[in-house]
């Protein structure tokens, strides 16, 4: 079993940076694929980025490449997500989500097995 918990979330106007974090207790990170997703007020959950186990591996939405960049820290069993360039668009509920049965990140939110609360991501016009 896995435990998540984000944070880094807030209010940050057009333009602003929010870096968010994901703390993992219960088993160690370093053999899985995190990744990162957002819901939306009144749309559905989308992927934002996932990174693969041994980091050197990732990957991004089209709607955020360039403007945001994950990373993990193994020996802290923690995944990052810096967003810069905020958009109003950018707003949602941000999970993050560990992919236990493999090293590989994907896209696919059903390959996910064990998810976070979420952390509020607004931005202001």
């Amino acid at each position: 079993q896995v435990q998540l918990v984000e944070s880094g979330g807030g209010l940050v106007q057009t333009g602003g940076s929010l870096r968010l974090s994901c703390a993992a207790s219960g088993r160690t990170l370093s053999s899985y694929a995190v990744g990162w997703f957002r819901q939306a007020p009144g749309k559905e959950r989308e992927f934002v980025a996932a990174i693969s186990a041994s980091g050197g591996v990732s990957g991004y939405a089209d709607s955020v490449k360039g403007r945001f960049t994950i990373s993990r820290d193994n020996a802290k069993n923690a995944v990052y997500l810096q967003t810069n360039i905020l958009k109003p668009d950018d707003t949602g509920v941000y999970y993050c989500a560990v992919r236990a049965t493999s090293h590989w990140y994907c896209r696919q939110q059903h390959e996910y097995n064990y998810w976070g609360q979420g952390t509020q991501v607004t931005v202001s016009p």
